[in-house]
C-alpha cells in the first residue's frame, strides 16, 4: 500500500514536468520513465527534492526533482536570489560570485545561475572559466560580496554534480540560513525561476583575482628560507582533470619550488575523468599514474586534488623506498604537526592561536596541542563548521589551521573553506624541511607516532542507494540508539556521545551534556582501550560513515608495520562487532 501511494505520488509529481515550461528533452526523458514498466528511476528521480546536506546540493544529473539538472539548479539559485533580496533589502547593490568546475554541465549551471541572479537585480562576479572551490570563497570575501556559489560535485563519480551555497564570511551557509534558503527554494515554481539574465549585472573575473589570491596563500609560508635551500624538491602533481589545473602549479611556483612535474594526461580539462574510475584522490587507483612518473623520476612527493581543487592526497616513500599513500587523518596531523612546530620554533606562536578538527578526526591532533599548549577545539563534520569556529573568534584569537580526516586542511582565515592550493604549497614546505634535516615525508609521521602515540584510523562506508537505502540508513541508526553496545572489539564501551539529543552517557549510566551549536546525527562509542567509533548519514552521499580509530604501541621507528598490522587486528574486531 505504502508503495503504491509513493507511486502515485511520484506520478503526479513527474506528470508537472510535461507542461511547457520544461524544455522538450527534459519532457521527452520523464515520458520515457512514466511509460516505462519498471517505475524504479521515476521513483528514484522524483521521490524527494534535493536537499542542502553537509557540503550544499549534490546529486546525479538529470531529469527529476531529485536530480541535478537546469530546473533544480534555477530553483536553487531563484530561492537563494530571494533570499538574498530579503536578507539584504535597503543595503545597497547586492553582489555574489559564481564559480565552477571541471564537470559535464558545470559551464552551463553556471552561467544559468549568474542569470537568474542577475534577473533579480543581483550583481554577479562570474569567473571566465574552471576555478578552485577556495578561489570561490576568498572572492566572496575580497570583493565585498554577500553571497556566492560554486558549481561542483567535489570528488564525486562522474555522473554527479552538485551546487556549493556560500555566505558573505565566505564559508558555506549554515544556520538559520540554510534552512531559510530551502523554504524559499521550497517555494519557488517552474514559473517563477527567472532565466533571462541581465548582462550588464554580470561581469567577468580571472587572473585579477587569481594573482591576489596566489599572493595571499604565498603569505602563510612559515619558513621561506628552508625553500630556498630545498628549492630542487622533486614534486609529481595531478589535478585529476580538474581545477587544480589552474592554480596549484602557480602557487608551487610562487612559493619558490622550481621542480615541479605535473602529471599531463590529467591535466586535461575533462567532466568524464578519463584516466581514474573515480576522481577522489583518496583513492589509491586515482593517483596510479602520478606515483608511476614519481617513480620515474625519483620524485620526493605526490600530491593529487580533486576536481574542486579543495582537497589533497598525497603519497611518499617509506622507509624501504616504496610509495605508499598517506591517509585524511595522518595529512591533517602531519600538517597540523609541522604548523605548531615550526611556528614555536620561529617565533611566530601566539598565545591566542588555536586549531580546529572535527569529531570524526583522529584524537593524536588533540594530543599534540594538549603537550604544546595549544588550544584545539572539536566541531561537526563539514568545513563550515570549521569556518564557524574562525568567524566566532575573529578579531579575539587567531586561526592557525584545521583539518578533517576526508582529506580536507585550511591553514589560513583569508578563505573559509577547505583549499588544496594552499594545502598543495604548505605540504612541498613540510617535504622541504623534513629534506632539509635529511628526512622524508614518512620520517616525520614516524616522528609523530614516536612523541604523541600511534593510532590506526579506518573509514568503512556501508553504501545504501535510493529511497529503500535511504530507509535502511534511518532504521540502522535507529538500532545503535535503541541497542547501544555494550562491548566492542573485545573492549567494554566507557563512554556513549549522542549528538542527536547532545547527551554523553558513561559506563555508569551518568548523562552530561555535549556542547555544540545544533543537535546531529552522530554516535560516538569510546571503550576502555582507546578506541573511538563515530557512525553518521552521509550529508552528501547514499551512505552511512563508520569512522574507527584504534590505540596501539609502536616502540620504534621500525616497529610501525608491526604496529599497524597488530592495530588492523584490533579494526577486525571492532568491524564484526558493528556488524560491518
Amino acid at each position: 500500500m505504502e508503495n503504491q501511494e509513493l507511486l502515485k505520488q511520484v506520478t503526479e509529481k513527474a506528470q508537472k514536468w510535461l507542461s511547457p515550461a520544461y524544455d522538450a528533452n527534459t519532457q521527452a526523458e520523464v515520458k520515457r520513465m512514466l511509460e516505462n514498466e519498471d517505475k524504479t528511476e521515476l521513483i528514484e528521480c522524483f521521490y524527494k527534492d534535493l536537499e542542502f546536506g553537509t557540503g550544499g546540493l549534490r546529486g546525479i544529473m538529470g531529469a527529476g526533482s531529485n536530480r541535478m539538472n537546469i530546473y533544480t539548479v534555477g530553483a536553487a539559485t531563484q530561492g537563494m536570489a530571494n533570499y538574498l533580496n530579503k536578507c539584504f533589502a535597503g543595503q545597497g547593490q547586492i553582489s555574489v560570485v559564481v564559480g565552477h568546475d571541471c564537470r559535464n554541465n558545470s559551464r552551463k549551471f553556471a552561467e544559468i545561475s549568474a542569470d537568474i541572479f542577475s534577473a533579480n537585480g543581483i550583481k554577479v562576479y562570474l569567473f571566465d572559466d574552471l576555478r578552485p572551490t577556495p578561489e570561490v570563497s576568498f572572492a566572496i570575501r575580497h570583493l565585498g560580496c554577500q553571497s556566492g556559489i560554486n558549481i561542483t560535485a567535489s570528488h564525486n563519480p562522474r555522473e554527479y554534480n552538485g551546487y556549493k551555497a556560500y555566505w558573505d564570511d565566505g564559508a558555506q551557509v549554515l544556520a538559520p540560513h540554510d534552512t531559510a534558503i530551502i523554504d524559499e527554494v521550497n517555494k519557488v515554481t517552474i514559473d517563477d525561476i527567472k532565466f533571462q539574465g541581465n548582462k550588464e549585472l554580470i561581469q567577468i573575473i580571472g587572473k585579477e583575482v587569481d594573482d591576489v589570491y596566489l599572493e595571499k596563500v604565498h603569505s602563510i609560508s612559515i619558513d621561506p628560507e628552508v625553500i630556498r635551500r630545498q628549492k630542487d624538491l622533486s614534486i609529481v602533481y595531478t589535478p585529476l582533470h580538474g581545477a587544480g589545473r589552474t592554480l596549484i602549479p602557480d602557487s608551487l611556483k610562487v612559493w619558490g619550488f622550481e621542480n615541479v612535474h605535473c602529471v599531463e594526461a590529467q591535466m586535461v580539462k575533462d567532466g568524464n575523468f578519463p584516466t581514474v574510475v573515480s576522481p577522489n584522490p583518496e583513492n589509491a587507483e586515482a593517483l596510479s599514474m602520478a606515483i608511476a612518473l614519481a617513480k620515474e623520476i625519483d620524485a620526493d612527493i605526490v600530491m593529487a586534488s580533486d576536481p574542486d581543487a579543495d582537497r589533497v592526497g598525497m603519497a611518499c616513500k617509506d622507509d624501504k623506498g616504496e610509495w605508499v599513500l598517506i591517509n585524511g587523518n595522518q595529512t591533517a596531523l602531519i600538517f597540523l604537526y609541522y604548523i605548531i612546530k615550526n611556528r614555536i620554533a620561529t617565533g611566530k606562536m601566539q598565545p591566542n592561536d588555536f586549531i580546529v578538527k572535527t569529531i570524526v578526526t583522529t584524537e593524536l591532533i588533540k594530543a599534540v596541542a594538549d603537550k604544546n599548549k595549544i588550544e584545539m577545539r572539536d566541531c561537526y563534520t563539514g568545513f563550515k563548521w570549521i569556518a564557524r569556529e574562525i568567524r566566532l573568534s575573529e578579531g579575539k584569537q587567531q586561526y592557525i589551521g584545521g583539518g578533517e580526516e576526508s582529506y580536507g586542511f585550511l591553514a589560513e582565515d583569508f578563505v573559509r573553506d577547505k583549499d588544496a592550493v594552499s594545502a598543495c604549497s604548505l605540504l612541498a614546505e613540510i617535504c622541504a624541511w623534513a629534506k632539509d634535516q635529511g628526512k622524508t615525508l614518512y620520517d616525520v609521521l614516524m616522528e609523530i607516532y614516536l612523541e604523541y602515540g600511534f593510532s590506526k584510523e579506518t573509514t568503512v562506508n556501508v553504501v545504501k542507494p535510493g529511497k529503500s537505502g535511504a530507509d535502511e540508513i534511518k532504521a540502522m541508526m535507529e538500532n545503535f540508539r535503541a541497542n547501544p553496545p555494550k562491548e566492542i572489539g573485545g573492549s567494554p564501551v566507557s563512554l556513549i556521545k549522542d549528538f542527536k539529543t547532545l547527551k554523553a552517557t558513561d559506563a555508569a549510566g551518568q548523562q552530561s551534556d555535549l556542547d555544540m551549536p545544533e543537535t546531529s546525527n552522530v554516535l560516538q562509542y569510546f571503550t576502555a582501550d582507546g578506541t573511538k567509533i563515530s557512525v553518521r548519514p552521509s550529508g552528501t552521499e547514499p551512505k552511512i560513515k563508520f569512522y574507527i580509530e584504534v590505540k596501539g604501541e609502536m616502540g620504534c621507528p621500525k616497529c610501525y608495520a608491526s604496529a599497524t598490522a597488530a592495530a588492523d587486528e584490533k579494526v577486525k574486531a571492532v568491524r564484526a562487532s558493528l556488524g560491518i
